[in-house]
Order: structure tokens, then sequence, then C-alpha cells
């Protein structure tokens, strides 16, 4: 067996972590991405006309009326979380998501009551179920290291 080149041997593993960490950086991009357009398309289940009752029964999605809820919700941009390890989130950003979400007391003196009406969690869990996820993680990820 001949001498192994130490040097060598160190780039070629620096340039294997190296297309790891991009590799990641994909998936985590690509899957917020399609959670975002998840969570947008669950928002377009039930929609009607402001100052009409709302048609989204309690436990389902919040009913679309101006958009401003769907276009609030945002994919951010991936971040490092350690070696090779990445990290995105998604969620709406307007004021009103997080009642909408789990539902609460509001309005003037907390005297209405919102039932939750979740579709952020669902979207997800549904992207789990599915496996698409994991699909495009695993697609991005071959992909950005020459794997596909």
């Amino acid at each position: 067996m001949g001498d192994v080149d130490a040097r060598a041997l160190i780039v070629a593993l620096q340039g294997f972590g190296d297309r790891a960490s991009d590799g990641a950086r994909a998936a985590a991009d690509v899957m917020a991405l399609g959670s975002e357009r998840e969570i947008k398309k669950t928002l377009r289940t039930f929609s009607h006309p402001k100052g009409t009752q709302t048609p989204s029964p309690p436990g389902s999605p919040p009913a679309l009326v101006s958009g401003s809820l769907r276009r609030s919700v945002k994919a951010g941009r991936p971040r490092q979380t350690g070696a090779a390890r990445w990290e995105a989130h998604t969620a709406p950003t307007i004021v009103y998501a997080r009642i909408q979400e789990l539902g609460g007391r509001t309005g003037r003196n907390h005297a209405t009551y919102l039932p939750p009406r979740p579709y952020v969690a669902p979207s997800h869990a549904k992207l789990i179920a599915s496996g698409q996820l994991a699909e495009w993680a695993n697609r991005a990820f071959a992909k950005k290291v020459g794997l596909a």
C-alpha cells in the first residue's frame, strides 16, 4: 500500500464537507419554498366577501377575504446552524396570523373569541406525511452535490 498524501486528503475531505453544506443549504431552501406554496394553497380553501359571515368552520383554515394573510406567508432564506446544517423558516408575518392559527380572545377588552383555524401546522403535516418535503430535499441535495 502506497503513502497517503495527507494534504491532498485534507483538501479532498474539505471539498466533500463544502459540497455537503451546499447541498444541505439547497435542501433547506427548497423545503421552505415548498412549505410557503402549500400554506398559501391551504389558505385558498374557503373565501367570502368582506363583511359577510365566514364559511370556514372552526378547525378549518381561515376563509380568504382580502388575501393579506396569504400574501404575508414568506419563506425565509436558509441560515447555517452548524457544520453542513442549515435551517429555513416559513411563516406568516401579518399581525393576526397567530390568532387565526391558534384561536383566542381578541378585540376591545378581549370580548371576542376566535376559534382556532389552523393552516400552518396542517400544511406542514400534510407535506411530511406525503413524503414531499423529503423528496424535495433529497433531490435538491443530490443535484447540488453532483449526484443527480
